[in-house]
């Protein structure tokens, strides 16, 4: 008589996706959970926060932490991003160091493996953006960075182009210790929704302003509720830090602040699942960067 088999044990655990700025770590981190909650941009440095993107499998959850990507500070939000990035490596179960293939090695990587040095957590090199390189310099590619570290796992992938994502997230499964699931199957991120949606509107904001406005914006989400007609209403302010930003973000004849408000509220709504009346205000608020208060009122902090 067959015995029944025995049910495998439920794995969880973190995960920190480090690497320097523009490597694709905010499209690696969507590609993943299959939804968008990082935003995107050509921009170095648009992610400012650790994102917490879930996914979730039968016998398994992975909580994602996407961090800043770590560069030379030049003020307190810069400091704050690089020591979130850094210490995001003790609390984590493993940490993927993504590089860009197309580029390959150089001083900024190896900063960050020297930081990887530092810690016992288990490191996979993952080489994004190989849909960009000719496959016979991978091998030469990975050598050198052998060199460096000793890496848990070498994985090449394009998290643009979604190959070998599933193959990353099987060999991660690996390094996971038995746990239990910490979110709902259908929850894809620990953020308020106010956050992603205050995030949703400053990538649409870095698209239209491209060089100009580089990174002197913020978005607060300052109303956000139900109407009685079932549309959600959304008021955002977004804070730029001179006057001369403001009429950039607004445009001519406010056609930018327009612009910007009708491609958010598409990605918001498709967040939401429901119909959206989204309203936008630009403050200035001169060097908040600089502000202890003002980053504390935002959601960035120094502790």
């Amino acid at each position: 008589m067959n015995q029944p088999s025995k049910k495998e044990p439920f794995r969880s655990g973190f995960v920190a996706i480090i690497g320097r700025p523009n490597v694709g770590k905010s499209t690696l981190i969507n590609e993943m959970i299959g939804q968008k909650i990082a935003i995107m941009s050509d921009k170095p440095q648009t992610t400012r926060n650790k994102i917490h993107g879930v996914y979730t499998a039968d016998n398994y959850q992975i909580v994602f932490l996407d961090t800043p990507g770590i560069h030379k500070p030049q003020h307190k939000l810069g400091d704050f991003m690089n020591k979130s990035a850094v210490g995001t490596l003790g609390e984590v179960d493993a940490a993927l160091f993504l590089i860009d293939a197309a580029e390959g090695l150089g001083g900024g990587d190896r900063f960050i493996i020297e930081q990887l040095k530092k810690v016992k957590t288990p490191v996979f090199l993952v080489m994004n953006k190989i849909d960009k390189i000719q496959p016979e310099a991978l091998l030469p590619l990975i050598t050198e960075y052998k060199d460096l570290h000793d890496f848990a796992e070498i994985v090449p992938i394009s998290a643009l182009q979604g190959n070998n994502i599933s193959t990353l997230l099987q060999t991660l499964t690996k390094y996971l210790p038995e746990g239990p699931q910490y979110y709902p199957a259908d929850q894809v991120t620990d953020h308020p929704e106010q956050f992603v949606v205050a995030e949703l509107i400053r990538e649409k904001i870095l698209h239209m302003t491209r060089e100009e406005v580089p990174h002197s914006i913020a978005v607060a989400i300052e109303d956000m509720k139900v109407q009685e007609n079932g549309v959600v209403y959304i008021g955002a302010v977004i804070f730029v830090e001179r006057d001369s930003q403001k009429g950039i973000v607004i445009g001519k004849q406010g056609a930018v602040l327009k612009e910007v408000g009708k491609q958010a509220r598409k990605d918001i709504e498709l967040l939401l699942g429901s119909r959206t009346f989204l309203e936008l205000w630009v403050k200035v608020k001169k060097d908040w960067r600089n502000q202890d208060r003002m980053l504390k009122d935002l959601g960035f902090r120094n502790d």
